[in-house]
Order: structure tokens, then sequence, then C-alpha cells
């Protein structure tokens, strides 16, 4: 396997937590965001991955390799495939809470705060820093408030009960990124606590974006 990611990247980082809790090693090849203008634009990725977005997973399949694409997809590609060390509940009800969690940060508070997003705000649209800051936090805070009232409902000591799911893939590098734009998290304590306590976990330390390769 070949992961193609970047490591400041939430998508990327939930993958490498994922791949670490399974005990699974890919071959990380990084896709540098910024550096002249974002080597994911450049063609050679761009015929990986048509959405010029990370991660992406190179995989060997029936016919030669295949690309998938979407961080939530390659990490349930990942639980069909290794089962061992699950990340998602045994029951269909648990199940379908735990994905509402991971897709509650997924799909409603990440895309709004993610690398293109904010370019688009300050170098399209030429809005400042400050208002580029208070979009995030704005979007963050919407996002976490309704979260932490989901997780004082369903959470241990993790996000859902005592074992790691899906959902804390997603919280933990949602919260890095909230704490690296200064988000006040005093509001949101039970986030906070999971945070400390996935934190504690190698999978977790050994995922962290400051400690990748191509971290500068």
């Amino acid at each position: 396997m070949k992961l193609y990611g970047y490591w400041r990247s939430s998508a990327a980082y939930r993958v490498r937590i994922a791949l670490n809790l399974k005990g699974l090693t890919a071959e990380q090849l990084s896709v540098h965001l910024v550096r002249e203008g974002g080597e994911q634009h450049k063609a050679e990725y761009i015929a990986l991955n048509p959405q010029e977005l990370v991660p992406t997973l190179v995989v060997e399949g029936k016919q030669g390799t295949d690309n998938l694409t979407q961080s939530l997809a390659i990490i349930e590609y990942l639980e069909e495939l290794y089962p061992q060390s699950p990340l998602l509940p045994t029951s269909p009800l648990a199940r379908a809470q735990v994905r509402a969690l991971a897709q509650s940060i997924a799909c409603e508070i990440h895309p709004l705060n993610n690398l293109r997003v904010l370019q688009y705000l300050t170098q399209t649209l030429e809005v400042d820093e400050a208002a580029k800051n208070a979009w995030y936090h704005h979007w963050v805070n919407t996002g976490f408030s309704a979260l932490e009232k989901q997780l004082e409902r369903v959470s241990g000591r993790y996000c859902f009960g005592d074992s790691v799911t899906i959902a804390d893939l997603c919280l933990i590098p949602q919260v890095y990124n909230a704490k690296r734009f200064n988000v006040d998290l005093t509001p949101y304590p039970t986030i906070v606590r999971i945070w400390e306590a996935c934190n504690q976990l190698k999978a977790f330390s050994d995922a962290a974006p400051e400690v990748q390769a191509d971290a500068v």
C-alpha cells in the first residue's frame, strides 16, 4: 500500500491513525499542499486523484493497482479487509450512531475549514486574516457545540463508549486544527477529555502531524 498525504491534512491524519491501530504499514508519500502552489494540482497527482485532494491510498487489485480516495471510504475499506482492532461496533444501530458522529465532523465541520476553502477566502475573495479566522472559529464552534451535546450522551473514555471508533479518528485531527487556529475549547470539556484520552495511545501519537517525515 502507498498512502499519499500531507502532514497537516486532517483527512490523511485520520487514515494514519487507522493504519496504526490495525498494525498496518503503508509507504508514506508526501503531497505538499502549499509548495509551488500545491503539489496536489500537478498532472501526475491529478492522474491519481482528480479531486486534487489528499489522501489517496494505492492498493494492489486483481488487475493491477487501484486508487482509493476520501478518508472515510479508505478507513471503511481497511475495516472490512483487516477486522483486527475494529473501528465500528457490532450492532447496526451503534454502527450508525458512530458513523453519524464521524460524518458530523468529516462532512459538516471539516469541509468549511480545509485549506482550499481558506485559500479561496483569502486569495479570491480577498478577506483579511482576521475575517478568515472569524470564519474558521464560527464553523468550528457551531459544529463543536452540537457535537459536545451528542458526546455527552454516548461517550465513555472515547467518542462512543470505551472503544476507539472512526468517530475518534475524525475528532482528534479536527481538535488538532482547532488548537492550531486558537479556538477556545473551554466550552467543550467532553471533546477535550476524549482528545487527551486518545493521545495517550501510541497509534494516535505516532500519527500526529509534527512527527511525520514531511513536517516542516
